[in-house]
């Protein structure tokens, strides 16, 4: 808005015929906004004749414009500018913006405090869901390269059960085609159980998990806590499965998001670690997030999306998991299966805390 008034203004005063007098600032700003206007040299030039400056030009500040593509007669123009303003006094340097500052870190207290609730949450949270159906829809993709040059595989669309706790996967179509095919005979990458299993797993006294306070975030307009954690191979569940005819128990860490309003659960992340060097996968990670979800006139904090990525020697997969048209569950409850687009990606995005 300001490049566009100097540029007004400008125009004005040439068509009058007056002289404008300019601080240095706002002839850089100026000849910086003819630049990306694409205004002809020409014109500029003529523009710059008119002016008066009431600072004194330096030559760093046309070799700047110069750089950011000021043509051969604005700088002749400048160079004009500079010779006039040479007993000028010099121009105010310029203010850098403000950066807010950081956001104190909660106390150790409050750290363990929002630990302890998160803790009590997520040993409930199944119990705490209602019986519901939704729409779960799968992309996956392969990179025999190695390098993350991704190609799509398939999409599936499944009819995800959630009844007396336990859930039941049906597989609806593969890329919107009909199936009668289970997802065990599908081959390829696959994961189920997003629906609590992982949240009781990590705070389980079994797993012995360490966490430590990581910083703040913001994650879908949330402020969130950010915490890091561990869990050792020993005291693990997590169970990595390789073509259903190997696996293993891996160790893991990761990061969870707490939201600071509600303190539940709004991301977790994994990654493996102390994989075995003859164990055909290699590296596997999974980013779980969760949003809130109406049901019946009420919301609940229900899976939103997760991606599950692994590394069998250079082949790479990513299935990218989306849980979409919750409704309750009833024995008669019919869903229409079409697949939705893949959500957007501000809504799984983290921003920088507000």
């Amino acid at each position: 808005m300001r490049f566009r008034s100097v540029l007004v203004l400008l125009a004005l005063a040439a068509s009058l015929g007056a002289q404008m007098t300019l601080t240095v600032d706002q002839l850089y700003s100026f000849v910086k906004s003819s630049v990306q206007l694409r205004h002809p040299d020409r014109q500029v030039a003529n523009y710059l004749g008119k002016v008066k400056l009431s600072e004194k030009l330096e030559d760093s500040t046309i070799l700047e414009l110069q750089a950011l593509g000021a043509g051969p007669r604005t700088v002749e123009a400048l160079r004009n500018l500079e010779k006039a303003s040479a007993a000028l006094p010099a121009a105010r340097p310029k203010q850098a913006a403000a950066k807010p500052s950081p956001i104190p870190p909660p106390s150790e207290e409050e750290q363990q405090r929002v630990l302890q609730e998160v803790r009590e949450y997520a040993e409930n949270y199944t119990k705490s869901l209602p019986d519901f159906i939704c729409t779960q829809v799968t992309r996956r993709y392969v990179d025999p390269s190695g390098l993350e040059f991704w190609q799509m595989q398939d999409t599936l669309t499944a009819r995800l059960s959630y009844f007396d706790q336990k859930e039941d996967y049906k597989l609806i179509l593969v890329n919107n085609t009909m199936t009668s095919q289970s997802y065990e005979s599908l081959g390829g990458a696959t994961s189920t159980g997003e629906f609590g299993s992982l949240l009781r797993e990590l705070f389980a006294k079994s797993s012995q998990a360490r966490f430590r306070w990581e910083r703040w975030a913001t994650l879908r307009g949330r402020r969130t806590h950010v915490f890091a954690y561990r869990v050792a191979q020993p005291n693990s569940q997590w169970r990595i499965d390789y073509e259903r005819r190997m696996q293993i128990i891996a160790g893991y860490h990761g990061l969870l998001y707490v939201d600071k309003d509600t303190n539940t659960v709004v991301r977790v992340t994994l990654i493996a670690e102390d994989i075995p060097p003859s164990f055909p996968i290699t590296e596997a990670s999974t980013v779980l997030d969760y949003d809130f979800t109406k049901i019946s006139d009420r919301e609940y904090l229900l899976p939103l999306r997760a991606v599950v990525r692994m590394r069998s020697g250079k082949l790479l997969t990513r299935n990218a998991v989306e849980f979409r048209m919750y409704r309750k569950f009833a024995a008669e409850a019919t869903i229409t299966f079409d697949t939705p687009e893949p959500l957007p990606e501000d809504q799984v995005q983290e921003q920088p805390p507000k």
